[in-house]
């Protein structure tokens, strides 16, 4: 268990592209988290002066073993 973190950008139109794992746990963990930001829907874009623009995005991803 613990937490893996991911940075991605969310482009103009909404979709995710450049997953990559800035810090990871290892046994498979990482491989999902990039799967599951590929399988993501389009996101709302960042907005700047009313135009959609590019924006970089960092998030956690906790995983959690339950006995």
């Amino acid at each position: 268990q613990g937490i893996v973190y991911v940075s991605f950008v969310v482009e103009p139109d909404g979709s995710i592209t450049n997953p990559q794992i800035l810090k990871g746990i290892g046994y498979g963990c990482d491989e999902e988290v990039i799967k599951l930001i590929e399988n993501m829907p389009r996101w709302n874009p960042g907005m700047q002066r009313g135009k959609p623009v590019r924006v970089q995005f960092n998030m956690p991803v906790k995983f959690t073993l339950q006995y």
